[in-house]
């Protein structure tokens, strides 16, 4: 009986969210970022094997694959010293460490970056649309920002710990 009501459930969901869907994409129009080769920095067109080379198995799927850490496994989610995020990409300067905030999610969060160093696409991965955030440089994914920061921005830059290198002062 549960399983009957679960399959009519599925089907209408399904049935609702697919034209949905579609619509979304055409209404937000997301600006293409691909993670694997960024066209406009020639430096930074690397192969896949070059970026396997430079980087670690778990950066790589994050930053070339746009994959996700676990909550509270990064090391910088506790970083209180002053200093500078880089992508752990292509060494660019990301974040300043005043940005830096405690979100409770369990990773790095920031409510502003530093001006030209990311770039966002809308990404519909969990069907709700969400604008995710790479490296302007070398189009490494770093994280999904969100509208539910501190002021001044009112913006939660949620970054993986695994894309970024810290540099103290």
């Amino acid at each position: 009986m549960r399983s009957k009501y679960m399959n009519q459930f599925l089907s209408r969901r399904t049935f609702i969210l697919i034209p949905t869907m579609s619509i979304l994409k055409i209404i937000f129009k997301p600006i293409q970022v691909f993670a694997s080769s960024l066209a406009s920095k020639e430096d930074w067109n690397l192969s896949k094997d070059e970026w396997k080379s430079r980087l670690s198995p778990e950066s790589y799927y994050i930053l070339r694959e746009e994959g996700t850490e676990r909550a509270f496994s990064s090391q910088l989610n506790n970083e209180k010293r002053k200093g500078v995020f880089h992508c752990a990409g292509c060494n660019q300067p990301l974040f300043l460490s005043d940005k830096k905030f405690d979100s409770g999610t369990g990773w790095p969060s920031f409510w502003d970056s530093i001006q030209g160093s990311v770039e966002t696409k809308v990404d519909f991965k969990l069907i709700v649309p969400r604008t995710e955030y790479h490296c302007s440089r070398c189009g490494g994914h770093q994280g999904h920002v969100f509208n539910d920061g501190p002021l001044p921005t009112g913006k939660r830059y949620c970054n993986n710990g695994l894309a970024l290198r810290f540099f103290p002062e």
